[in-house]
């Protein structure tokens, strides 16, 4: 389990184009210098952007979870099918909105950094200012609108960000995001199922430690989200095996901007709340467009 937080990489195994939308290839710099890869999908006329991120384990074309190893992350619980997010870039390029969607560092095809660990947003907050500042550098995207699509670690690195450079957040418009998470209530969860007593979480805490130097407590998004000033959007499935429902309920009460939380019932897949977007996209449509006029 300490061992996972060396990040594995998993494939870009679908681009764009397989939904008919035409994209560049482009590369910018974390603000620490990291190069992060990324697809930039015009919308023809449109004065509006959504910056897209993703999950742990993925990238910026989903997770190979149908195929092995990477089945193996978490088909143990029920999440053994394939997330391709190409169709969430084709409904909000049809919506209106050009896309930025970039791969995290030590994730897809970005480059590795900070020894190849994964640190739940401590390290990667400084890709979500990286992506900022490549959209106010590019003179056609420069003006636009901006809005941001943070899934899971990536709402977690954007509250992070958010409490680390604030002012990098003035002009954004509001913020969508599903299923940020603590990795101490991820862990518990875990040993839960492993039937480990959760009185070894004190032992897991040492070797995570050592492989990253951060402690567990230090991963979670709970006091971050009090830093969080744009219009928030958390969506969650409620009966998620990998936390529980007190965890997001802790996060949205820390935030003090405008916001909402839906639940996503009847189902204990957290890769349903990865496609729940593009299977039910309207309410979070709704709230770009609220936000974003």
């Amino acid at each position: 389990m300490a061992d996972g937080f060396i990040q594995p990489r998993s494939p870009i195994y679908h681009r764009p184009d397989e939904a008919g939308l035409a994209y560049e290839d482009v590369t910018f710099p974390s603000v620490d210098g990291v190069p992060l890869e990324a697809w930039y999908i015009p919308a023809e006329g449109s004065g509006k952007l959504i910056i897209c991120n993703h999950p742990r384990w993925f990238n910026r074309s989903g997770l190979t979870s149908h195929l092995e190893p990477w089945k193996s992350f978490a088909g143990a619980t029920g999440n053994d099918f394939e997330i391709n997010f190409v169709p969430d870039y084709r409904i909000l390029h049809d919506a209106g909105y050009h896309v930025l969607a970039y791969d995290l560092r030590n994730h897809g095809h970005s480059g590795s950094a900070n020894g190849g660990i994964f640190t739940v947003g401590r390290y990667e907050y400084r890709d979500v200012l990286g992506s900022l500042k490549y959209v106010r550098s590019r003179p056609d995207t420069a003006a636009l609108t901006i809005g941001l699509f943070s899934r899971c670690v990536g709402a977690n690195s954007t509250m992070y960000a958010m409490q680390r450079d604030p002012a990098s957040f003035e002009g954004v418009r509001c913020m969508v995001a599903p299923q940020p998470l603590s990795s101490g209530v991820a862990l518990e969860r875990a040993l839960e199922r492993l039937e480990i007593p959760v009185g070894h979480l004190a032992d897991l805490d040492e070797l995570i430690y050592r492989r990253t130097s951060f402690h567990i407590d230090e991963f979670s998004p709970v006091p971050w989200a009090k830093s969080v000033t744009v219009p928030t959007f958390l969506y969650q499935v409620r009966d998620d095996v990998y936390t529980r429902p007190d965890d997001i309920q802790a996060m949205y009460d820390n935030i003090p901007a405008a916001k909402e939380l839906f639940w996503i019932e009847g189902t204990t897949r957290r890769w349903d709340g990865y496609a729940y977007f593009q299977r039910h996209p309207e309410r979070m449509l709704a709230w770009f467009d609220t936000h974003m006029r």
